[in-house]
Parts: C-alpha cells; sequence; structure tokens
C-alpha cells in the first residue's frame, strides 16, 4: 500500500499539547489507536511538510 491507494477506512485524527510540552498526533482506526508524540520543533516540521503537500495537491487538480 503506497500514499496513491485509496482505502475505505475511517479514522479519527486529533492534534494537541500534551501536559509534558509535546504535540501528540492521535490516530484512532477500527479499535487502533496510535498515539504519535512529537517535540514542538519536529511537529513544525510536520506542518511545514503538510502545508508544502496541500500546494503540491493544489497544482495537480
Amino acid at each position: 500500500m503506497g500514499i496513491n491507494t485509496e482505502r475505505d477506512v475511517e479514522a479519527n485524527l486529533q492534534i494537541g499539547p500534551t501536559d509534558q510540552g509535546m504535540v501528540r498526533i492521535f490516530i484512532e482506526a477500527g479499535g487502533t489507536e496510535i498515539p504519535m508524540d512529537f517535540d514542538p520543533e519536529e511537529a513544525e516540521e510536520i506542518a511545514d511538510e503538510i502545508r508544502a503537500a496541500a500546494q503540491a495537491a493544489r497544482s495537480v487538480k
């Protein structure tokens, strides 16, 4: 499975700060929970990557 493979899976995504000063991306799908913690600098890098991907996706249409 790759980035371009479509799947019919419902998931819940939550993003927020933790009480430990980390940024948590929390994914829940099909009874599986995946908490991923990042320091603020890593979270900003991820945000930059998401913005770049959104910009690239706009140019596809």
